[in-house]
């Protein structure tokens, strides 16, 4: 079974090195990887360009993406890896969903800051949208400069509160890829767990039946940011896995004002899963 994978590009240093990352996670597997560029003009652009000037810009882009599918193509080595490219006059947001469709994505691939990215910031304000945006694949974020390392462990934090089904469909197939150990991570923000969180704390142990999984109960000390950050580091985490729906941790995190300095050190690739229901 081929594994579609999107990468969204505007040809950094950032985007190249997230693309590097998913070619070693997927070393093994059978993939089309779609790099994909928009360069989607505002009207008040437009008209200041001439038409000769936009097929210029169309050509350089499209030049670029061919580039960066031979820069592929020779630093693979998986014959089962094919490459193809997607240019877009649509906006990101945009350009990615119809992707999604066009090319049954299973996942889209991003670095966390493009090349207008500030120091210091985990998303990029682009990185952010595409989480809000697109509800129906998981993004895989990889941190600016991350050296891939095999995800033996990963980290998937839950409240119990809300009842997972297709979600637990992705943390399993990431888990195959390297017969990974699911950790699963409940912060006590309450003295004992409410009939709804026992009943859906019971059906993650039946989703991950065959798989290696763990639960692990940390005290509410400090953010939660704060607190993953530890476990990260206490556990040796490869990568977190988070499920964004209303009020969710993730959604609580992007939504902060300043995104800076969140305490994950050191940062490593977030799994984001749009909740199905």
């Amino acid at each position: 079974m081929i594994t579609n994978i999107l990468f969204p590009t505007d040809f950094s240093d950032n985007a190249w090195s997230a693309a590097v990352y998913a070619l070693q996670l997927y070393k093994e597997e059978e993939c089309k990887f779609y790099f994909l560029h928009s360069i989607k003009l505002t009207v008040s652009t437009m008209s200041n360009l001439s038409n000769k000037l936009l097929k210029v810009m169309a050509d350089n882009a499209l030049k670029e993406l061919n580039d960066l599918k031979t820069l592929a193509e020779d630093s693979n080595t998986n014959a089962n890896h094919e490459f193809e490219i997607i240019l877009s006059t649509d906006d990101l947001q945009k350009a990615i969903d119809a992707s999604i469709q066009k090319y049954d994505i299973d996942i889209t691939v991003m670095g966390t800051k493009g090349s207008a990215g500030a120091k210091g910031f985990l998303f990029g304000s682009q990185t952010v949208r595409v989480i809000n945006k697109i509800k129906n694949c998981p993004v895989l974020i990889i941190p600016e400069e991350f050296d891939f390392v095999k995800p033996t462990q990963i980290a998937f934090p839950t409240d119990f509160n809300r009842f997972y089904g297709e979600e637990t469909l992705n943390i399993k197939r990431l888990a195959e890829l390297y017969n990974s150990k699911i950790r699963i991570l409940h912060i006590n923000e309450e003295d004992k767990l409410t009939h709804l969180q026992e009943n859906n704390l019971e059906m993650l142990k039946t989703y991950f039946t065959n798989y290696a999984y763990s639960f692990h109960w940390m005290p509410d000390y400090a953010k939660k940011t704060q607190e993953i950050n530890d476990f990260i580091e206490e556990l040796d985490i490869n990568i977190l896995v988070m499920i964004n729906y209303k009020h969710s941790l993730i959604e609580k995190i992007i939504k902060e004002p300043v995104i800076t300095k969140i305490g994950f050190k050191p940062l490593v690739p977030v799994l984001v899963i749009p909740c199905t229901t």
